[in-house]
């Protein structure tokens, strides 16, 4: 089976943006994507559309939307995809079986979202639809509420470990600045993200407001291409390995400190790769809540459960650590709109294998990890990628 490659892709900043709706934001990407990968309209066999809504538009449809501003690609089958914030990924992955079955040699992946027109108890609602309302409805703070059980939940096993999540938004905060498409670059340091405060105050106790990503507005592009079509293209990034697991989705019916699917979508991603943790030269993943990142240190096999305080605590975690995991900054500097998470979260490990990352770059970057999940890890997808040309 010929397997697909990242062969093209384009970014808008994230943040409030001026842009009315995901159609205007679609629009700045889907062209910039086919130009970087220097491929036009007409070499597009499939488009897929990250685009979760759930409510921030009365405008669905969205995969129809592409070719409003590209009206080559008006006969092209489209198609969106919806999985909570593992959305992106969701659209990836299914233009790289598009691919690799193939029925096409190259799709126009797009992610989308615009979050911050509705007010933010609206937001909070529309997001609780990544839970499992019949449960989860009445927790307060609604999803910033759902992990702050998890963190509650993890600090009555494990003990208190506020310090540690205060450091990872420090650190991630700290990349953050040196990302040109980050909502937030700026560095707040430790003792601010340590500190309750009238500037920090809890959202979701135990987490306060620097333990969790913002509300945004964003998209982001990929093109993807078979391995013959991407030999003639100027960038080539391949798939070593693609993981795709999910959990249940009541928090009520499994060990919400564990993450257990991406644990197992880790394992999986590890084992069909030929590769050790050792081997990776960063990785990118999903901390919505800082609570999250920790507990994927030991989802990955970083730390055993209970231990990932010591990733933090040893600095194995900082750019210039052994395993350098959000050196954009992550979710928590960059933004979190919902569609364009996943696909922002590959383009990120694309600039550092190219080295194009500027000052977010790692050093001789070979292989990247990719974690980007949906809901309390409901659904888990891991990318190992690895440069071709």
């Amino acid at each position: 089976m010929a397997r697909a490659c990242i062969v093209g892709w384009a970014h808008t900043p994230f943040g409030k943006l001026e842009d009315p709706d995901v159609e205007s934001l679609m629009a700045r990407v889907s062209g910039e994507a086919l130009a970087h990968a220097g491929v036009g309209p007409e070499d597009i066999d499939g488009i897929y559309v990250g685009v979760m809504n759930n409510g921030f538009s009365k405008q669905g449809f969205e995969a129809a939307q592409v070719a409003l501003d590209q009206p080559a690609l008006a006969h092209v089958p489209s198609t969106r995809l919806e999985n909570a914030c593992a959305t992106g990924s969701a659209a990836i992955y299914t233009a790289l079986d598009f691919i690799e079955s193939g029925r096409g040699r190259i799709a126009l992946v797009v992610g989308a979202e615009k979050m911050t027109a509705k007010p933010v108890v609206e937001t909070s609602d529309i997001l609780l639809s990544a839970s499992y309302r019949k449960e989860e409805a009445d927790i307060d703070g609604g999803f910033a509420g759902v992990f702050g059980r998890i963190a509650q939940n993890y600090f009555q096993r494990y003990g208190d470990r506020s310090e540690e999540l205060a450091r990872i938004s420090a650190k991630n905060h700290r990349n953050g600045v040196a990302n040109p498409y980050a909502q937030m670059r700026r560095d707040f340091g430790f003792e601010f993200c340590n500190a309750v405060s009238d500037k920090n105050p809890y959202v979701a106790a135990p987490l306060r407001r620097t333990d969790c990503s913002l509300i945004s507005d964003g998209a982001a592009a990929l093109v993807v291409a078979d391995e013959e079509t991407a030999e003639r293209l100027q960038q080539a990034i391949a798939f070593r390995t693609r993981q795709h697991v999910n959990d249940i989705l009541p928090l009520s019916r499994r060990d919400p400190t564990a993450f257990a699917g991406a644990r197992i979508a880790w394992d999986k991603a590890r084992a069909h790769a030929g590769v050790t943790l050792d081997d990776l030269d960063l990785v990118e993943t999903h901390d919505c809540f800082t609570i999250a990142e920790l507990i994927e240190y030991e989802a990955m096999g970083l730390a055993a459960p209970g231990e990932g305080y010591r990733i933090v605590r040893e600095g194995i975690a900082e750019k210039d650590g052994r395993l350098p995991i959000n050196p954009s900054g992550g979710l928590k500097s960059k933004g979190h709109p919902i569609g364009a998470t996943g696909v922002s979260l590959h383009i990120m490990a694309c600039l550092q294998l190219m080295n194009q990352a500027g000052d977010m770059q790692i050093p001789d970057a070979k292989l990247a990890g990719v974690f980007n999940m949906g809901g309390a890890a409901v659904t888990n997808y891991v990318s190992i990628l690895e440069r071709r040309k």
